[in-house]
């Protein structure tokens, strides 16, 4: 915490917060508070609360009962505007850019500058942009258009947002969810330098590693209640799992206590063009080969040349012993490989549908009865999915974006199962999931693996692809390094694979 909130009064606090939904209460009595140059850690499991949360400090939900302070000062948002009025800026996990529209006018969207007579003044919009830009350390400019960028570079106009006000309590939700490692390191630069500003920092994540190195304090919801406060400093992640989730989770490292099968998937010196080069290795039934590396090292991308989503240039995919040529993800179904993207909510999922039509929407033409669908086949499927892998929704009418994050990974993964697949691809299986549900995803896949799928997992995550796996996959720029074995594999040498180093001395 920043010398600067010595002595001073927080520069936020909600007080007994209550905010009741139709026949749920998201928030009950929450009081939480953040101090001026203080990096704040927002945590608890999907549904816990922590959305609820924000949209009440942000203006868009309004309380049932509670205050909320600023400066100790009793404040009432109804708008997202009147909150940033405020000083409270929220920098949304989901992008809510206009991406016809260039980056300075994204980032002084309603609040254009003007010259006499309501005209924009151009050059004052530009240069102020760029000077936003310049802190950031972006690749991009003020003329930039939003839909010409990356992903991660939209997620960096979103932060940019918050650097146009004298923000008070600038609110991070997700925000490393779409960036590089190099763009990490650009963001906590950023958060340090609004720290030392004396600015309030609300961090709300799922990963560990990132609260453990940037924050001062967590707070914990639970069940819309509040659980408690820890400093960072003097707690581990034990502590605030037990605070999240009542338990502590089993993180020890995969041992397989089942024999594998024939080989379900072999690939012999498969290449991409400059994607990635001579790729070598075999699944065999009942068993998890995680992908390891850095982002841009080519997992994703065999991943989808496996699933017909790319071609490729050289090189044999054999399903049972028999070589396969796929040109499409229809014909990748076909002959039984699965892929649980790593975008579930763009490219796994329709989030406007329900969960019953989800999960049996690859299957659909074979569900149908003359010009209809047979509605008790559909339902039947995803009751059987739904008590396998323990989604928790009121019923299969339930919109899937309604879902937390976990319960929609389980509803891509029954979607594929519901195939009987004999190769399930999962790329990034719980990116953006808290760590409850991500320990149920994890047993999931081993019992996926236990009862004879042949799985590959794809991770940027590597204590989570050092549980799971039985095989690790190392890759780096475009090329299989090596293959570890569970017993074999060390932090140390997986570090060193992922980083070009070949020599099997690491091994």
């Amino acid at each position: 915490m920043s010398d600067q909130s010595q002595g001073r009064p927080p520069v936020l606090r909600l007080a007994n917060i209550v905010k009741s939904f139709p026949g749920v209460r998201a928030l009950d009595d929450v009081s939480f508070s953040v101090m001026p140059g203080e990096v704040h850690a927002l945590m608890g499991e999907n549904g816990a609360g922590k959305s609820t949360l924000m949209k009440v400090l942000g203006g868009i939900y309004q309380p049932n009962e509670g205050q909320i302070f600023v400066d100790e000062q009793p404040v009432v948002m109804n708008t997202p505007m009147e909150a940033k009025a405020k000083g409270i800026v929220f920098i949304h996990q989901e992008l809510s850019l206009a991406e016809e529209l260039p980056v300075a006018e994204n980032i002084y969207l309603g609040e254009l500058p003007r010259k006499s007579f309501g005209r924009v003044d151009w050059e004052k919009l530009y240069a102020q942009t760029n000077a936003i830009l310049k802190k950031l350390n972006v690749s991009f400019d003020a003329r930039t258009v939003v839909g010409d960028l990356s992903i991660a570079n939209q997620q960096m106009v979103e932060i940019a947002r918050a650097l146009t006000v004298d923000a008070k309590a600038v609110i991070f939700d997700e925000p490393t969810a779409s960036l590089t490692d190099a763009e990490k390191v650009v963001l906590f630069d950023v958060i340090a330098d609004l720290k030392s500003q004396g600015v309030g920092i609300i961090y709300i994540s799922h990963r560990m590693e990132e609260i453990f190195r940037i924050t001062d304090r967590i707070s914990v919801l639970r069940d819309g209640q509040y659980s408690g406060t820890l400093t960072t400093a003097d707690t581990d992640e034990d502590e605030v799992t037990q605070l999240m989730i009542g338990r502590s989770l089993d993180l020890s490292r995969n041992a397989s206590h089942h024999e594998l099968g024939d080989v379900a998937l072999e690939v012999r010196d498969l290449s991409c063009g400059h994607l990635y080069r001579n790729i070598n290795f075999e699944v065999r039934r009942g068993e998890v080969v995680g992908f390891y590396g850095l982002v841009g090292a080519g997992r994703t991308e065999i991943a989808e040349t496996l699933f017909g989503l790319r071609e490729p240039t050289s090189g044999t995919i054999l399903l049972d012993g028999k070589e396969v040529r796929i040109h499409s993800p229809v014909e990748a179904i076909a002959h039984g490989i699965s892929l649980v993207p790593e975008d579930r909510k763009g490219q796994g999922l329709v989030l406007g549908m329900n969960c019953r039509d989800n999960i049996t929407l690859p299957q659909v033409d074979d569900l149908t009865a003359g010009p209809f669908v047979a509605d008790g086949a559909e339902i039947a499927i995803f009751d059987l999915y739904r008590d396998r892998l323990d989604i928790r929704t009121p019923g299969w009418r339930q919109l899937v974006g309604n879902l937390s994050g976990g319960n929609q990974q389980k509803i891509v993964i029954g979607k594929w199962l519901s195939m009987h697949p004999n190769v399930l691809i999962v790329d990034e299986p719980t990116r953006g999931i808290d760590v409850g549900s991500k320990s149920e995803i994890h047993n999931l896949i081993r019992d996926l693996a236990a009862h004879g799928y042949a799985v590959i997992v794809i991770s940027s995550e590597m204590p989570e692809v050092l549980h799971v796996s039985d095989r690790i996959v190392a890759m780096y720029s475009g090329e299989l390094i090596k293959t570890f074995t569970s017993e074999e594999v060390t932090e140390d040498n997986l570090i060193q694979a992922i980083s070009g180093i070949r020599s099997d001395s690491a091994a």
